[in-house]
């Protein structure tokens, strides 16, 4: 049981490094336009990977 308690302690300090870079990356307004852009520029990608559905019948 060790092991899982572990695997949840180092989840959490995963976590709360994450949400550390979120908030630096929140106020340093290049950083965050450009991930902004980033995040667009790969849903765009994703977008392309997806059929078009077509009206026709």
């Amino acid at each position: 049981m060790r092991g899982i308690s572990m695997d949840k302690e180092w989840q959490a300090e995963e976590d709360m490094r994450t949400l550390v870079r979120a908030e630096e990356v929140r106020k340093d307004p290049k950083r965050l336009k450009a991930a902004q852009a980033m995040a667009k520029k790969r849903a765009d990608e994703l977008k392309g990977l997806t059929p078009e559905k077509s009206t026709k019948n």
